[in-house]
């Protein structure tokens, strides 16, 4: 009789690809499935899964927090593989070469950055693969202009020899460059679809917004699938349309009725949060989205920016700084309505948006556990998943369980899988997949992280395995567990 390394027995096993929701054990040997079976499977190490969900790791591929500390909590809310894809990494092997040299709690990866590959031409930067350098010089105006056609080459030349390297696609930030010339998106998009990679574009200006610009947001998105081929994932949908969002929403639902690809994301939240020297963020702009400084909050500072002379100020001396932008009221029924959709939308991925921890007496000691009190972030890094289930699932009842997990899970492995074999085995529970679960308590998972307590961690996720090892267990985060292993194209 075979014995497996681990078995999760008698738990409600989901696997969204092929449609079981049974009770079944689940059998690990090596960090792979080795069988789902109806019958009692024999482990030598055997963990009661009886009234719990067994489903695919929650896969997060839209997560800034890269780090061990950003690890560990995303690992408490049922995420199993975080990727940085929208922003992405350049270049990408130093990325890669800093997470394997420290370790890490959960698989990761990482897109080619358009943004920090322009800033590295038109800045004379000197760039480390790190968040870092996009941040640093988010608000300088050299960079976000339009380039002439030599300068362009360059820049695809550079994401070209990322591609090679192993990066998951390409980060496209033209959102923080409103006014590139929209042929180099064009061009963007034609090498991905070359490649056979996803592109992951934070859009610029719809049209409502500004009609003064380049080109409207969404229909350049839609256009460069249509256009060039390439698959074009619409990151965070819900804060770059706001109350726009069923126009944005019809124009993509459009686009692959006549056969392109286009894909999209959200969060379960009303708030985005950016580098307060993004161009969408000068004062005078503000009124396009229906805000004032008053909506805008610094990262780790108590309150709100009063007036657009502070808020000027602060975009002029420190432009990197993390701020909260309060878009939308998500306790206000018909305002959370607007990201709901943006949610329930047909093949919609749920995707964080998390952002980097910022300590502000200091970095401690990345090892460190329990995160320092002084440990500040977005709540949506400690909370999208355990809220998505709260609210969508248990609260409102808009998307069935099964439902919400293939959105966690298989969605965005086939998102990443289009041009990415290792993700194929991933946001399943079958055999010969990766051992990459998790394992919740549908009746009581939770988020608890809010815009004041901002790391305080989910509940009900009662195991998280990543690679068939345990990072959760029993509800507790284990410190030493480092078993994340890198996921390249």
């Amino acid at each position: 009789m075979t014995t497996y390394d681990l078995v999760l027995a008698r738990g409600r096993v989901i696997d969204p690809e092929s449609g079981l929701d049974a009770v079944r054990d689940v059998g690990v040997t090596g960090g792979v499935i080795r069988a789902v079976s109806g019958e009692p499977l024999h482990g030598a190490t055997v963990v009661d899964a009886t009234g719990l969900v067994v489903s695919p790791g929650f896969i997060d591929l839209h997560s800034h927090s890269t780090d061990i500390a950003g690890h560990r909590l995303q690992a408490l809310d049922g995420v199993t593989t975080v990727l940085e894809l929208e922003a992405g990494a350049y270049p990408v092997a130093a990325a890669y070469r800093r997470a394997e040299a420290e370790g890490r709690p959960l698989n990761y990866g990482f897109a080619t950055s358009w943004a920090v590959a322009r800033m590295a031409v038109l800045l004379g930067l000197e760039t480390g693969g790190d968040l870092d350098d996009f941040v640093a010089n988010i608000g300088r105006e050299e960079w976000q202009r339009a380039a002439p056609r030599q300068t362009i080459d360059r820049v695809i030349g550079m994401l070209e020899r990322d591609l090679g390297d192993g990066a998951l696609g390409i980060g496209i930030l033209v959102g923080y460059a409103p006014r590139v010339d929209p042929a180099e998106y064009l061009a963007v998009a034609a090498l991905a679809a070359r490649a056979g990679l996803p592109t992951y574009t934070h859009a610029r200006e719809l049209v409502e917004m500004d009609p003064t610009t380049p080109v409207d947001g969404a229909e350049e998105v839609v256009r460069a699938a249509a256009t060039t081929g390439a698959h074009m994932h619409y990151c965070h949908v819900n804060s770059t349309s706001i109350r726009h969002v069923d126009r944005v929403l019809g124009l993509v639902e459009k686009v692959r009725a006549e056969g392109s690809r286009v894909t999209t994301e959200a969060y379960p939240y009303g708030a985005g949060m950016t580098g307060i020297g993004a161009a969408f963020l000068a004062p005078e702009l503000l009124h396009r989205r229906g805000l004032t400084p008053h909506s805008i909050g610094l990262l780790g500072a108590e309150g709100r920016i009063p007036d657009a002379d502070t808020l000027r100020r602060i975009r002029e001396t420190r432009p990197g700084s993390a701020a909260f932008v309060h878009l939308l009221d998500e306790d206000d029924p018909a305002q959370f309505d607007y990201i709901q959709r943006a949610l329930t939308f047909t093949d919609a991925a749920v995707a964080t948006d998390a952002v980097p921890l910022l300590w502000r007496s200091g970095v401690p000691d990345p090892l460190s556990w329990p995160l320092a009190r002084d440990a500040v972030t977005h709540p949506r890094t400690a909370g999208t998943y355990g809220r998505t289930l709260r609210r969508l699932v248990r609260e409102s009842g808009v998307l069935s369980l099964p439902e919400a997990v293939r959105r966690c899970t298989l969605v965005p492995a086939d998102v990443v899988g289009s041009g990415v074999p290792a993700m194929r085995r991933k946001g399943r529970v079958q055999v010969g997949c990766d051992a990459d679960l998790t394992v919740f308590d549908p009746a009581a998972v939770t988020d608890h992280a809010t815009y004041t307590a901002t790391t305080a961690t989910s509940t009900g996720f009662a195991h998280v395995i990543v690679g068939g090892r345990f990072v959760v267990l029993d509800g507790h985060l284990l410190p030493t567990a480092l078993p994340g292993r890198p996921v390249r194209a």
